[in-house]
């Protein structure tokens, strides 16, 4: 995964903190998307630290890459396993004979289950650093 990020920091250890500013999935372009987007989910910007092995310097933008892999295991984590926990949950209790409201419960139970991976799943990639980023190249002009 390549994004474009900002130096804010130079770190010992030939690394640096860069800061990455989200995007949306209409491209900030709110009116035309519909989709209600907030001001915090356009404009929110996250930090990592990176592997500044060109010399980057404070205030310079940067290519970033992070390895695919490690990104799309944690969007499974964080989309994609609640939902699953879910709806096995709803289909189970259902199965077994619950009514809807108690087979709604049991999925509820679930997705909150699924959420509890994703927090402890996200815990354990940073504990590990286990998606790693690197700074490849200065923006031209910086």
């Amino acid at each position: 995964m390549v994004q474009t990020a900002k130096v804010t920091r130079v770190l010992p250890g030939g690394r640096a903190e860069v800061s990455v500013k989200r995007q949306s999935a209409c491209s900030h372009d709110c009116a035309k998307c519909g989709g209600g987007c907030s001001e915090l989910m356009v404009s929110s910007t996250v930090s990592v630290i990176a592997a500044n092995a060109i010399g980057a310097q404070p205030g310079d933008t940067v290519t970033v890459e992070s390895s695919t892999r490690g990104v799309l295991g944690a969007a499974v984590m964080v989309y994609l396993v609640p939902f699953l926990l879910f709806f096995v949950g709803y289909f189970a209790a259902a199965a077994l004979g619950l009514p809807s409201g108690g087979s709604a419960a049991v999925g509820a139970l679930g997705f909150a289950l699924g959420l509890l991976l994703a927090v402890l799943w996200d815990r354990r990639v940073r504990r590990q650093q286990t998606i790693s980023f690197r700074i490849t190249a200065i923006a031209a002009g910086d």
